[in-house]
């Protein structure tokens, strides 16, 4: 019984697993900002660009 229960406590695949998913929600967090700020970019110039045309087309 006291094998096992040492086996069990010196078992870190468990940690292992947690230590991954933060990674991986860490890096989740990361791509969501960088895509929102991407994304506010992005928007900024397509509405330049139609505006621009907007005024071209109707000169």
């Amino acid at each position: 019984m006291f094998k096992l229960l040492r086996k069990l406590r010196k078992d870190e695949k468990g940690a292992t697993a947690i230590e991954y998913g933060l990674i991986a929600a860490l890096i989740s967090v990361a791509a969501i900002v960088a895509m929102q700020a991407i994304g506010t970019s992005l928007s900024s110039l397509f509405t330049s660009v139609s505006s621009d045309l907007a005024g071209a087309v109707g000169s």
